[in-house]
């Protein structure tokens, strides 16, 4: 019997170097590093790390051992939270949704600014203690009350799961103010990524609540705000850039509105949209209203595919505003609170910023624009991360920073 094990002990190491060598391959024959980044080194060496763990992640899924999101969440929740002397940390529930309030300690004389958190992750990665540290440091700088709320996932939960979770327990929250000490008239809504998503679509979903407080801001860091057209410029330009790909972003956009994956080409084509509703958005939509240095960067004009009936009627519920907020009425635009907007140059998310801003703008409402010329998607989350983190990630905290502590 122990010929067996002594086998099986050879082959793990030979198994894990196996797939670190496939990540490799992959991100040098897949993906393109801009040269306007900074550390370009640092962030081969980031992907080359995160594809290695989703290859495994892959491998233990088909293995039927763990699915690879929660193998990926039980790694980036594995790492130890420092206590902050500064804060009091205080994991809660609203209901069966999971919360973390982050409180000063210091005693103060008026109900503080209060701050709603949406973390990013596409729904698959993200959590309360992945986002800990960044929450953590925008309670102390700021001097408020913070919430962050953890959501429903893939692989067990689909749409509408993400936005519900939010919406209630931003409710929750907002009903109960007086209770955590916060301030009525000063209550920001803030998310990364698909968490910005969420702040779009939750402060839309919130006009007009007269039982509630009005939200006084929205901070949107390079947010998804559309799935209608994933040709756009920054689609293009940077369609292979870490760390999101237009291929995993569409897979987990799949993923999550339980869209069977052979629908990915249909998706990326807008053969799913029918052509009346092109031209209902498009002005909304069109590339048109990308400024033109944006575009001077290998951006081919581009048209959908012939309507796929098939490809709609399995996709429709992508065109649902709380999954593309960009298409929300006007009337529903010009009430909502000022905003601060990041967008990052080499992210494939840029233009949906872009085109965010353009349609509040246009509406009356009062936005702050913080571009970032060697920023990438994803790159806030390593702020804090000391030799893994990159001048852009610090340079987007503190620019929330100083502008919530303006509210």
């Amino acid at each position: 019997m122990a010929i067996p094990w002594l086998v099986l002990l050879l082959a793990l190491p030979i198994f894990f170097l196996g797939a670190f060598v496939w990540a490799v391959f992959e991100h040098f024959l897949t993906t393109d590093v801009p040269a306007t980044l900074q550390h370009p080194a640092k962030l081969r060496f980031l992907h080359c790390i995160f594809l290695y763990l989703v290859t495994l992640g892959n491998i233990f899924e088909k293995l039927r051992i763990c699915s690879m999101p929660k193998f990926i969440r039980f790694l980036h929740d594995s790492v130890r939270i420092k206590k902050d002397p500064e804060l009091v940390v205080t994991d809660l529930h609203f209901g069966t949704i999971p919360v973390r309030l982050f409180q000063p300690k210091t005693a103060s004389s008026r109900p503080r600014r209060g701050i709603i958190f949406y973390h990013g992750g596409g729904t698959v990665f993200g959590s309360l203690d992945c986002y800990h540290g960044l929450c953590n440091y925008l309670a102390r700088e700021t001097d408020s009350v913070l919430l962050m709320i953890g959501y429903r996932k893939v692989p067990d939960h689909h749409f509408p799961a993400l936005f519900q979770d939010c919406m209630n327990a931003s409710i929750h929250f907002l009903k109960a103010l007086e209770t955590y000490g916060v301030d009525a008239s000063r209550v920001v809504v803030c998310g990364e990524s698909i968490g910005g998503a969420v702040v779009a679509a939750i402060t839309q979903a919130l006009v007009g609540r007269s039982d509630l407080p009005r939200i006084r801001a929205q901070v949107l860091i390079y947010p998804f705000v559309q799935a209608f057209c994933l040709q756009l410029p920054s689609f293009q330009q940077n369609q292979n850039v870490p760390l999101l790909s237009r291929k995993f972003l569409v897979t987990s956009l799949c993923n999550y509105l339980a869209i069977d994956l052979s629908w990915r080409d249909a998706i990326l084509n807008g053969t799913c949209v029918p052509p009346d509703v092109w031209r209902k958005y498009e002005k909304w939509l069109s590339p048109d209203n990308i400024p033109k240095k944006f575009k001077n960067r290998g951006y081919q004009p581009w048209s959908p595919g012939p309507f796929n009936e098939a490809a709609y009627l399995e996709a429709k519920h992508m065109l649902d505003v709380e999954n593309s907020p960009l298409i929300a009425d006007d009337e529903v635009i010009a009430q909502l609170p000022e905003s601060f907007l990041v967008s990052c140059e080499n992210d494939i998310l840029r233009d949906d910023s872009l085109l965010y801003k353009k349609r509040l703008e246009d509406q009356g409402v009062h936005v702050t624009w913080y571009h970032l010329e060697d920023g990438f998607h994803g790159s806030v989350i390593f702020f804090d991360k000391k030799a893994l983190s990159f001048p852009c990630s610090l340079k987007i905290v503190n620019a929330v920073v100083s502008y919530v502590k303006g509210i």
